[in-house]
């Protein structure tokens, strides 16, 4: 890679918007994601946080279209499918997880670098060791049915198999939802550790508190539009945040 390329952004979104039908889903949006940044945008449900991740992906559900700029290493997505979105190296880890439940943990995880595979890239399998080393608990499992996890370590399965098509712009929609909140602190520990891997992170999530206290910077979104956006610091300590959000999710301590 080259040291201009170093500088482009991972993802620059200018004037995305979303609708489905008529209805607008997405005020045009301005966002950008940094080499080795996590950046994390938070809202309460329905704010648009789901739409935002599905139109970086091309993803959104029938009726659904997007328009305005999306740069991806430095070139325009509009009008890719998801294939070649991830081709590229944009990797989603849904809501839903969407894991086969009736395979194996270790054939889930290997499912993740099919892309890799089929490419013949060497040395993809040496991905497996790398995701064990960061869920250990995973490699424990290997041979057990996903189906059988638990909410945590479906969550950790996910992200596993997400990391084995190697991707530069990891997306995440909602890792803590439905998770207790001591699995929440292990998953976003967990995210927070994927620095070391140099992915960057695009993390659309409820618990502010959470994501504020793991990413670098962080965006607002309150029906469909953008309100507020800054250093994680700074928006954990802003009054709005503290009154709409931070007060909701009192009941969560860091992680």
């Amino acid at each position: 890679m080259s040291a201009e390329n170093l500088h482009v952004p991972v993802l620059s979104v200018r004037g995305l918007s979303a609708h489905y039908g008529k209805v607008a889903a997405l005020d045009p949006i301005d966002l950008t994601v940094g080499r080795g940044e996590i950046v994390t945008v938070i809202g309460a449900n329905g704010a648009g946080k789901s739409t935002l991740l599905g139109a970086i992906m091309g993803a959104l559900p029938l009726q659904g279209h997007s328009q305005g700029s999306i740069l991806f290493q430095g070139a325009e997505v509009q009008g890719w499918d998801i294939e070649r979105r991830v081709g590229q190296g944009m990797s989603l880890v849904p809501e839903r997880r969407e894991l086969f439940a009736s395979m194996t943990v270790r054939d889930n995880l290997l499912l993740g670098g099919f892309r890799l595979y089929r490419a013949g890239v060497r040395g993809w399998r040496d991905t497996l060791d790398e995701v064990y080393a960061l869920f250990p608990r995973l490699q424990e499992r290997a041979g057990q049915a996903a189906g059988t996890l638990s909410g945590g370590e479906r969550q950790m399965l996910a992200l596993g198999r997400a990391l084995m098509a190697r991707p530069a712009l990891l997306l995440l929609d909602e890792p803590s939802l439905g998770l207790a909140p001591r699995v929440v602190r292990e998953i976003f520990q967990t995210i927070a550790r994927l620095r070391s891997t140099g992915v960057s992170i695009l993390l659309v999530e409820q618990n502010a508190r959470a994501a504020l206290h793991v990413a670098d910077r962080g965006y607002v979104l309150e029906t469909g539009a953008v309100v507020l956006e800054g250093e994680s610091r700074m928006l954990a300590d802003h009054p709005r945040i503290a009154e709409s959000y931070l007060g909701l999710a009192g009941t969560h301590k860091s992680p």
